[in-house]
């Protein structure tokens, strides 16, 4: 007699197991638990959940508030929302073009503070106009980030190095040589962080004046947009894109179908550590203006998460991020409004990127559930 699964497996089943958009529905799934176990929290702590998270939307500009300060207002907050998501934008597409080749890239923060600090010194303190100081930042974050990818895809192809031990290594050499600099040559007394950036080089413009508002807008935010849907088109669309993937799945049956893997893998790396570069000059000359020294950020290592979030696609990935950054944005505004402690309000965003980054495990459960059901 067959033992139908309990009432457990069959909702997991239905909501993680195989066929038409499982991964949608496991990313879903996590958002869904992660909300749920923010809710237990706050009704442990005596709050109401459902006006937490109103709160968190409110914050973030995607609902409005009771009352504005001077020249704010939604739009203003939705601005910010979008001004502080542009680099998580680029981190996590780094990271999701490199999981697609199969290779884990943990080096995103390295590359964001190697990238940052390049364009800081040479063009954050020059005298540039800024029509031209602007695009050059842009082009420094690209490169300097790109170098920094392909030494790592040279090191995994050549020397078949642990890209992973490699990221660590570096993250470590980058930040504490780029903090000895800082220390000894562009420490700010004040701060003790660089000396920030001129405006002629920021990519994001605060308070800047419209409709009688004083606006956040990032630069590069279109930029990004524009990346979202050119990675999209490379990855599906293209020849080079199907032996990325092909890699990612199996390099050994790659390698004997003519796909150049070494070649594949260094040129995946070089285009991850351009992203990455992005999102360390939108972070560093954008919606911050110095570099904290021996600290590295913890967008870098977020956004790992984020990518899984977003099934390592480039729409899910943008999606992924702008929901992570409404929960981080609007914590601030739901800590003072409910009274719950800054530490708090930041743990539940921890919760949702926790069950983010184990979606992969709901996947693999609900498929080895769907197997031994066939078996029987």
């Amino acid at each position: 007699m067959l033992k139908k699964p309990n009432l457990f497996k069959r909702i997991f089943m239905i909501c993680c197991g195989p066929g038409k958009h499982q991964l949608l529905r496991v990313s879903l799934f996590c958002i869904f638990l992660s909300l749920l176990a923010g809710s237990v929290l706050l009704l442990l702590l005596g709050k109401n959940p459902f006006e937490a998270y109103r709160s968190i939307l409110q914050g973030a500009g995607i609902l409005p508030k009771t009352r504005y300060a001077g020249k704010k207002s939604q739009l203003t907050d939705f601005m910010s929302l979008l001004n502080y998501t542009t680099p998580m934008i680029f981190a996590a597409l780094s990271v999701a073009v490199a999981l697609k080749s199969g290779i884990f890239n943990i080096c995103v923060s390295g590359i964001m503070v190697f990238s940052g600090f390049i364009a800081t010194i040479l063009v954050g303190y020059s005298s540039l106009a800024p029509i031209i100081a602007k695009p050059l930042v842009v082009l420094i974050g690209v490169v300097a980030g790109g170098l920094i990818g392909v030494l790592i895809g040279y090191l995994r192809h050549r020397f078949n190095m642990n890209e992973v031990v490699v990221a660590i290594m570096l993250n470590y050499i980058i930040s504490y040589v780029v903090s000895f600099f800082i220390q000894t040559r562009f420490v700010d007394p004040i701060t003790r962080q660089s000396v920030e950036v001129g405006q002629n080089a920021r990519l994001t413009l605060f308070d800047y004046p419209i409709m009688n508002l004083k606006m956040e807008i990032n630069l590069v935010f279109p930029l990004a947009l524009i990346t979202v849907f050119l990675i999209r088109y490379f990855i599906t669309r293209t020849r080079f894109g199907f032996e990325l993937q092909a890699v990612g799945l199996n390099s050994k049956a790659s390698n004997y179908a003519g796909i150049n893997v070494g070649k594949t893998v260094i040129t995946t790396m070089l285009i991850s550590g351009s992203l990455a570069g992005l999102a360390g000059v939108s972070y560093y000359l954008g919606s911050n203006a110095s570099i904290q020294p021996r600290v590295l950020p913890a967008l870098g290592f977020d956004s790992i998460a984020v990518a899984l979030l977003g099934n390592t696609s480039a729409i899910g990935s943008f999606f992924a991020s702008l929901l992570v950054m409404i929960f981080d944005s609007g914590t601030t505004y739901m800590s003072s409004r409910m009274q719950v402690l800054r530490e708090i309000a930041a743990l539940i965003t921890s919760i949702l990127l926790l069950f983010s980054a184990i979606g992969i495990f709901f996947r693999a459960l609900a498929n080895r559930y769907a197997r031994e059901v066939e078996e029987v």
